[in-house]
């Protein structure tokens, strides 16, 4: 070692996009990029030392005693000596070595440590989870356990994401962890027969959630509200609300959502006169599986009143919060959720723009979304349509408007769309099947936002009103057209039929006598003598026509 300090270049703090420069010193270690700030760490936090491979190189992984794992990526193969020998006379701290298991397996044990999650394969670790990064965990199944990653830049709770520099992410990783095992065993020395059973998937869990700090202390809660109904994602949830984080817990799947990730808050009453809806809009979505909700939609009956109270001190509620909550609440549930909601986000709670009133009074129409029905509410400053999918689009990304009716038939004149045409070639949502007695209202909304408006409806109005009246002419056909159609046929086969009685040499006739008059039994009961010469006629004339009639007809003359 040269002096009182080892330097090392081009390493890389917690996968940092710079590379910068450690120093290794009797006080602690330094971190530094060029043109950033630095970074220290005290000797008397530094617990144990790791030396491996790793993305860049080598890593020199620090465990310390309460800032978790510091991860310093970009050694050289031959620094392993100095650092280790820094290590030990710096820190006391031996700089243990490990190799990584590369068999390829994706089955092997978990262990739990007091900062990691260590997946080991053949007794060597094949990857390791610092708990400071998982967000979320959820039991996606009997035996089956999402794990999901912060997708956010900068710190959540005081704990850095080192997974936000990084362009490229791993979001969720799933755990498959099948059997069972007994509450207890090993822990208190229970015996087989006191202990629960359970799955061990429940156990990984519990552990988890435990270690990864994902749900905070019950104590600790503000408010909780029971079985709210969840109209996206669809279900009952409970709902915790904490200092600075809302968790969201249902028969299947947990949420916890940092207050700084909630970006809107609409209140919104429903056309039916008897629901209100409560919009928390979120950045970044919130997952379940592939699936992003951006928007969560709670469901609340207008009479459904709520009598509840805080659980937090008076002097906390002075210090914090005050004016923007308060110790008791009594009134419609929808409106104590979105006050507390209001005073612990400090979001702005967003109505329905006054400028909009339906035909029917209410703050927002009916319609459907591709396939999914709901509500589209005129804003302020934008369209928002919820349930599913909620789709809320900016006044100021609007192109234009268009009114418009798809199709012919007669309920296309009860209802009519509404294209809205993004700027820049971004797309267009339509929303369909708006009662038309709508389109003067939006009209007027329309023009109050200075929204371009093209409207096909008029165009269309000529055309309708013809097929109206084309549609009225078809039904007196439908009236009088068979029977004039038939009367036709009929003087079609008179004039065939007068033909032949007027004695006339056509075809038709000749052939019609040489069948008639050509049957064998006719001449047998009546001699034919008088017709013999008209039938040796008439059969050279129509030498192929069949004896089709079989009754025996008499001819008087």
């Amino acid at each position: 070692m040269a002096g009182d300090y080892e330097t090392f270049e081009g390493i890389y703090l917690d996968l940092s996009r710079q590379p910068g420069k450690c120093r290794f010193a009797a006080s602690g270690m330094g971190w530094k990029p060029s043109g950033g700030d630095t970074w220290t760490l005290t000797n008397t936090e530094i617990s144990s030392a790791q030396w491996s491979r790793a993305a860049k190189g080598y890593e020199v992984k620090i465990i310390t005693r309460t800032l978790g794992i510091v991860q310093l990526d970009g050694f050289e193969q031959d620094d392993f000596d100095r650092a280790k020998e820094a290590m030990k006379a710096y820190y006391k701290v031996n700089l243990e070595h490990r190799e990584h298991a590369l068999k390829g397996w994706n089955w092997g044990k978990a262990e739990f440590s007091k900062s990691e999650l260590h997946f080991n394969v053949a007794n060597k670790p094949a990857f390791e989870i610092p708990f400071s990064e998982v967000s979320n965990s959820n039991l996606a199944g009997k035996n089956e356990i999402a794990v999901e990653f912060s997708t956010g830049d900068g710190t959540t709770n005081g704990k850095k994401k080192k997974n936000s520099a990084a362009v490229d992410q791993l979001v969720e990783m799933r755990f498959y962890v099948p059997g069972t095992v007994k509450k207890g065993e090993g822990e208190d020395g229970a015996s087989d027969a006191e202990g629960e059973e359970m799955s061990a998937a429940t156990l990984f869990y519990d552990t988890l959630k435990e270690k990864a700090d994902i749900g905070e202390i019950a104590g600790d809660t503000f408010a909780t509200f029971l079985d709210i109904l969840f109209l996206t994602p669809r279900g009952r949830y409970d709902i915790d609300m904490y200092e600075s984080s809302f968790r969201l817990r249902g028969k299947t799947y947990d949420y916890k959502i940092q207050f700084e990730n909630v970006k809107k808050f609409f209140l919104l009453p429903k056309p039916d006169e008897v629901h209100h809806m409560i919009v928390i809009g979120l950045e970044p979505p919130l997952r379940q599986g592939q699936t992003k909700y951006p928007f969560l939609v709670m469901q609340f009956k207008r009479e459904e009143d709520m009598d509840f109270d805080l659980n937090i001190t008076e002097e906390t509620l002075k210090e914090k919060y005050d004016g923007k909550l308060q110790m008791h609440y009594e009134n419609p549930a929808y409106q104590v959720v979105s006050q507390i909601f209001k005073g612990l986000t400090g979001r702005k709670v967003t109505t329905p723009s006054k400028d909009f009133v339906s035909h029917h009074q209410q703050s927002g129409v009916k319609c459907s979304l591709k396939a999914n029905e709901g509500h589209l509410f005129f804003l302020d400053k934008a369209f928002l349509f919820v349930p599913k999918p909620a789709v809320y689009v900016p006044f100021d990304r609007v192109s234009h408007v268009t009114l418009s009716r798809v199709g012919g038939s007669v309920s296309a004149s009860r209802t009519f769309d509404v294209t809205v045409t993004l700027k820049g070639g971004e797309g267009e949502h339509q929303f369909n099947n708006i009662n038309r007695e709508e389109q003067a209202s939006l009209e007027d909304f329309f023009k109050s936002k200075n929204l371009k408006i093209k409207n096909d409806l008029v165009d269309d109005s000529s055309n309708l009103l013809a097929a109206a009246l084309d549609e009225e002419m078809d039904d007196d056909d439908d009236v009088a057209g068979p029977r004039a159609d038939r009367g036709s046929a009929d003087e079609d086969e008179e004039s065939v039929d007068e033909d032949f009685q007027a004695d006339s040499e056509s075809d038709v006739a000749e052939e019609y006598d040489s069948a008639h008059e050509s049957s064998g039994s006719d001449d047998e009961e009546d001699g034919g003598a008088p017709d013999d010469d008209d039938d040796d006629d008439d059969m050279e004339e129509a030498p192929d026509v069949e004896e089709p009639a079989k009754k025996k007809v008499k001819t008087k003359k």
